[in-house]
C-alpha cells in the first residue's frame, strides 16, 4: 500500500497494490500496519455506501465538532471527482481545496481527516460510493458550504448533463459566513 501526501496537510491518497492476473484482480483495501504506520485512523464509527447517477454533485460536507468526522472514502463501481477543503482556521491551507479523480479502475481512496469539508460529483453514468466514518452523523452537528462558491474557487469537472443537487446542497452557505469550529 502506498501512501501519498496531497498538497492539503492530513489529506492522504491512498494508493493499494493491485495484484491481477487471467481471473481477476486482488487488493487490499484496509492493512491495520500500514494504517497505524501512517497515522490513519484503524477504528471506524460507521461504513457508508450511496450510489449516485452522472451529474450527482454532494456535498460540501462537515459536522461541527465534537462530531466532526474524518472519512476514508473510495469508489466501488464507476467514477467520481472527490474534494477536500480545508476549514482549520489556523491551517496555512485554509480554505483551499483538493481535488481527486476516485474510480473503480484506479482503486484510490482519499483519507480526509476532520476539519475538512468533503464533496464529491459523479463523472461517469453512475457510481457507487464507500466512506467510513470516524464518528457518528449527528444531524444537529451537520452543514453544507455551498459547492459553488467563488472565494473557493473548486475546478469542478465539465460534464454533458445538468447537476442534480439536494436542496440543502442547493442552498449552501457561503464559505465566508460558514460556521466552523475547527483548528
Amino acid at each position: 500500500m502506498n501512501i501519498i501526501e496531497t498538497p492539503l496537510p492530513g489529506v492522504l491518497i491512498v494508493e493499494p497494490k493491485i495484484f491481477g492476473d487471467e481471473r481477476g484482480y486482488f487488493y487490499e483495501s484496509f492493512n491495520l500496519a500500514a494504517f497505524s504506520k501512517h497515522n490513519l485512523p484503524t477504528l471506524f464509527w460507521q461504513d457508508n455506501i450511496s450510489r449516485s447517477v452522472k451529474g450527482v454533485l454532494r456535498g460540501l460536507h462537515y459536522q461541527l465538532n465534537p462530531y466532526a468526522q474524518g472519512k476514508l472514502v473510495r469508489v466501488s463501481e464507476g467514477e467520481v471527482f472527490d474534494v477536500a477543503v480545508d476549514l482549520r482556521k489556523n491551517s496555512p491551507t485554509f480554505g483551499k481545496w483538493f481535488g481527486l479523480t476516485l474510480s473503480a479502475e484506479n482503486k484510490k481512496q482519499l483519507w480526509i481527516p476532520p476539519g475538512f469539508a468533503h464533496g464529491f460529483c459523479v463523472t461517469s453514468d453512475f457510481a457507487v460510493f464507500n466512506y467510513k466514518a470516524t464518528t457518528k452523523y449527528a444531524p444537529s452537528s451537520e452543514r453544507a458550504i455551498l459547492w459553488n462558491d467563488a472565494e473557493l474557487g473548486i475546478e469542478w469537472p465539465k460534464l454533458d448533463c445538468d447537476w442534480i443537487l439536494s436542496e440543502k446542497d442547493k442552498n449552501g452557505t457561503p464559505f465566508s459566513k460558514a460556521e466552523m469550529n475547527f483548528h
